[in-house]
């Protein structure tokens, strides 16, 4: 394959998921995580953080749930994640953030967030949202809210399912329109076990009903499971020179891209190209140079100059030369582009747990939102699976089984 395979591993990574509570103020469509049961103290997560310390090297912990925001000490623990030398971003639906409540969190050091907006969703802040379309105003206010406190990093997550899969482009072409204040955008491809076919579900030999665990979906979820080539031609329907330039593979299928990351350069008008692997190499190798870790989140300042650092990468770099040479040429044509300003925004793919035609599990590997459970390192995908049975769910063909 011809991108850029991230190095990162099961204990060195650039991101590790912790998840501080259960409790959810959103019921969406397909969601596997319950409700209800609480929040962890601030005792259990010390000891979760204590395991990642110990076990795990990364440069970023996402606080997840449920839904962090609903955690009456989360500004403590975004605290206690940043005096340990973390970056804390949070994975939120956005229901629960207020301006004082992220003034707080800012003083307590955040370093972003990734807010997920989708409409298996129904939200009382975006009541009318036929289309994912629909919740870009409702997106444009959460980013334009974090641009105002100013130094923090926005990220959108949204599930796409077969339903959903031609409205991807609405939302690619808003995020297009504000590269300076929506840095990353991820789609994040929907699973359930009917999608993967005739298979049947056994912990510890017994046979179990995996389809229980997940949300009553209706027309929602759509009749099958995609993989991140169908995204990609979507983008591409707004974004005709999309190219990702960096990936991880899956565990049992390593042709496969689990993770497909694609960083655009331009600005609110144009795309002057996208990163090439060998400009994504040479950033997640200088930060590990310079910090001794592999690099997730970046800082808005970083991506505001990161675009004219590409463009000047393109002086030991061909691929990046395509870019340059039309950057010069728009500026040529308007010399208000070098005022614009050129940034960096990523678009990333998330394909998730595949079943293999055999019932073998491909996970991501080198996953980045692998979690602590009872002291363990976990996929956090498949946690719920854990925690119902006591070990993770083995599939079967039907006519094997």
């Amino acid at each position: 394959m011809r991108y850029y395979r991230l190095p990162w591993s099961f204990t060195d990574n650039a991101i590790s998921w912790l998840e501080v509570t259960t409790s959810c103020n959103l019921a969406c469509k397909g969601c596997y995580r319950p409700k209800h049961g609480g929040h962890k103290s601030l005792e259990k997560i010390r000891e979760d953080l204590d395991v990642f310390e110990k076990h795990r090297k990364s440069d970023c912990i996402s606080v997840a749930g449920g839904d962090p925001l609903v955690h009456p000490e989360i500004v403590e623990i975004t605290r206690m994640i940043r005096e340990r030398g973390w970056k804390p971003v949070i994975n939120t639906n956005g229901l629960a953030l207020s301006r004082e409540l992220l003034r707080k969190l800012k003083s307590a050091g955040v370093f972003g967030f990734t807010f997920h907006i989708d409409t298996s969703q129904k939200r009382k802040d975006s009541p009318v949202a036929a289309a994912e379309g629909d919740h870009n105003a409702l997106r444009q206010r959460m980013a334009e809210m974090l641009a105002q406190a100013g130094g923090i990093s926005c990220a959108f997550n949204q599930t796409v399912s077969s339903t959903t899969l031609s409205q991807v482009p609405e939302v690619v072409a808003w995020a297009r329109r504000n590269p300076e204040i929506v840095h990353t955008v991820v789609f994040i491809l929907y699973r359930e076990p009917r999608l993967y076919g005739d298979f049947d579900f056994y912990a510890h030999g017994r046979k179990v009903p995996l389809a229980a665990t997940y949300e009553k979906t209706s027309d929602w979820a759509g009749n099958r499971a995609l993989k991140a080539s169908d995204v990609i031609k979507q983008i591409r329907k707004v974004e005709p020179g999309y190219e990702p330039s960096a990936y991880l593979n899956g565990t049992e299928d390593p042709e496969s891209t689990k993770w497909l990351i694609a960083t655009r350069v331009g600005n609110e008008r144009e795309t002057f190209g996208y990163v090439t692997p060998r400009f994504m190499e040479a950033v997640q190798q200088g930060h590990r140079l310079l910090r001794g870790r592999w690099l997730s989140y970046s800082s808005p300042r970083f991506l505001s100059a990161g675009g004219k650092a590409a463009l000047a990468f393109s002086l030991i770099d061909r691929g990046m030369r395509k870019a340059a040479k039309r950057f010069l040429q728009s500026a040529l044509r308007a010399p208000s582009t070098l005022a614009r300003g050129t940034h960096l925004q990523t678009f990333t793919i998330i394909q998730p747990v595949d079943i293999l035609p055999d019932g073998r599990m491909n996970m991501c590997d080198g996953c980045p939102d692998i979690t602590v459970h009872e002291g363990r390192l976990l996929w956090s995908c498949r946690l719920e699976e854990v925690k119902k049975y006591g070990c993770f769910v083995n599939a079967a063909p039907r006519d094997a089984a």
